[in-house]
């Protein structure tokens, strides 16, 4: 009897201890919870942007969920796509930011990048985003006509691309190096499909005629804004963002003009990485990425043109108000399947050749 007195009261003792631990079991696991909550880990992005993009993206990301750590690795859109075709056994990126419409086509093809649904995917139009969800346009960038607006006043400077030919134009362009960047690589792909979508030929003459009024391949975008400004050359051909960006926040002399028959609009994309170690953290960014706060004042600040549709006019920048877009008519299937082999044979056959 005096036994089970014993254990009665122990048990009695015991109680308060059993509730406490099972409280603080039950604490654990929210915590737990919380912390899934509280996203946190590694994210490895590999982009194409300009670097004052970046400084302006990342900062306020990590400032939104500070449990990630951020690794950024700035390159050339056709640089992003080999690295990540060259690591598709072994994964080591998150999120490809940046890149034409037509690398990340050929992305998809070699299962490079994995399929998401964001919240804003219904935001972009059909022709902006990959039928399955594998990239989205973030933004379009026209490519237009660049020019030193200190040697050339807007109705001196070639109105069309056809213009460029002219022989009075010899020496004086400056190209970003073609194969490296998917700006360049669009741009002559759009002109061999503009002469002559079935047969390149007719492209090619034109690429020759080209070059032989090009004075010098730059090679990368800073060499290209360098030599321009000093006037090592007064034309070239590039993005309307970046001649934006350079001539109203770096206050270069530059202006473009956007060619009568038509500027070729490319989709500049993002996506995630297939088997990439961080997807959850790559697709929390691109929910991040393109929140209408962040599409409004990227806008505003650095000239891109968002392909969300649902961005209110009072949240439109004034410049994008006013903006007048005449778009090339092309087929980015066609020009996806050629690229390669047409830039191939433009850098064996055609680059300095004249």
């Amino acid at each position: 009897m005096g036994s089970k007195k014993n254990w009665l009261f122990i048990f009695i003792i015991a109680i308060p201890f059993i509730l406490l631990a099972a409280c603080g079991s039950d604490e654990s696991s929210g915590d737990g919870g919380n912390e899934g909550e509280n996203e946190s880990g590694d994210l490895v992005i590999y982009t194409a942007r300009d670097q004052n993009v970046v400084d302006e993206v990342i900062p306020l990301f990590e400032e939104e969920y500070p449990d990630i750590n951020v690794e950024v690795l700035t390159m050339g859109a056709q640089d992003i796509l080999e690295r990540v075709r060259g690591e598709s056994s072994n994964p080591q990126g998150d999120f490809w930011w940046g890149g034409t419409q037509s690398a990340f086509d050929l992305g998809v093809e070699e299962e490079l990048l994995q399929p998401f649904e964001p919240e804003f995917a219904d935001t972009i139009p059909e022709e902006y985003k990959e039928p399955e969800g594998h990239w989205y346009g973030e933004i379009i960038l026209p490519e237009v006509i660049m020019y030193n607006t200190d040697a050339l006043s807007e109705e001196e400077a070639p109105q069309d691309w056809d213009d460029l030919l002219d022989p009075q134009w010899e020496d004086e362009i400056i190209i970003r190096d073609v194969l490296p960047s998917g700006t360049m690589r669009t741009i002559y792909s759009a002109m061999i499909y503009d002469q002559n979508p079935e047969d390149p030929e007719a492209g090619f003459e034109w690429l020759k005629e080209f070059d032989a009024n090009t004075a010098n391949y730059a090679q990368d975008p800073t060499n290209l804004y360098l030599q321009l400004a000093r006037q090592e050359g007064t034309l070239s051909v590039w993005n309307l963002q970046d001649i934006l960006l350079q001539s109203e926040q770096q206050s270069q002399p530059f202006g473009y003009v956007m060619p009568e028959s038509g500027a070729p609009i490319l989709v500049d994309a993002v996506g995630v990485v297939n088997d990439a170690p961080n997807a959850e953290n790559a697709e929390l960014f691109a929910e991040f990425l393109f929140s209408t706060e962040i599409r409004a004042n990227l806008a505003d600040e650095f000239f891109q043109i968002p392909t969300r549709t649902d961005i209110e006019d009072e949240e439109q920048a004034d410049w994008l108000k006013d903006l007048e877009l005449n778009e090339m008519d092309l087929d980015w299937q066609i020009m996806a399947e050629n690229e390669m082999e047409w830039m191939e044979h433009w850098d064996q056959n055609i680059k300095n050749s004249n």
